[in-house]
């Protein structure tokens, strides 16, 4: 659904991932081989996969101002385990947080999280307010309040259930 620009840094990892799973229809593209080798695991992953994927939506989800759509494994938990190291870039002297795997997509979730957070920008990764679609995007309204992934679709669709339920 989701019609904007993806979000910067590594937020795009996280966007991406919890975009693999369309829940009006129940599509999920790690379901499928070429699906999986995007974010480097395998099926034998899956239920880590996903239960990272819903944390992380629930994350969003959270920053839009809504309550997860199902019971989740706090983030934080699921992050606990994952190294991060830091380097320091002998040119210049910048420091950057680096997973202790770039083989695992947990250190590289925590690794995008570290970013965003250092960055300013992890408020600002969303998910939709309509429950069927809680697609993941980046809100970059100058007041950071926007509620849908899509003006053209979830937000019409929703403004357009307000104006039949005012009975209008």
């Amino acid at each position: 659904m989701n019609d904007r620009a993806p979000a910067p840094g590594g937020l795009a990892l996280i966007e991406a991932l919890v975009n693999t799973v369309d829940l009006a229809s129940g599509a999920d593209t790690l379901d499928t081989a070429e699906g999986r080798a995007r974010f480097g695991v395998g099926e034998r992953d899956l239920p880590d996969v996903r239960r990272l994927r819903e944390s992380l939506r629930a994350v969003c989800l959270a920053h839009a101002g809504h309550p997860p759509h199902a019971p989740v494994t706090p983030l934080g938990d699921l992050l606990a385990g994952a190294p991060l190291y830091v380097r320091v870039d002998p040119g210049d002297g910048s420091a950057h947080l680096t997973p202790g795997s770039a083989d695992s997509l947990l250190s590289r979730v925590a690794a995008a999280v570290a970013e965003a957070l250092t960055t300013g920008t992890w408020q600002r990764l969303k998910a939709c307010e309509l429950p069927e679609c809680h697609f993941a995007y980046y809100d970059r309204s100058p007041a950071g309040r926007g509620r849908w992934c899509s003006m053209s679709v979830c937000g019409a669709r929703a403004k357009m259930r307000r104006y039949r339920a005012k009975g209008a």
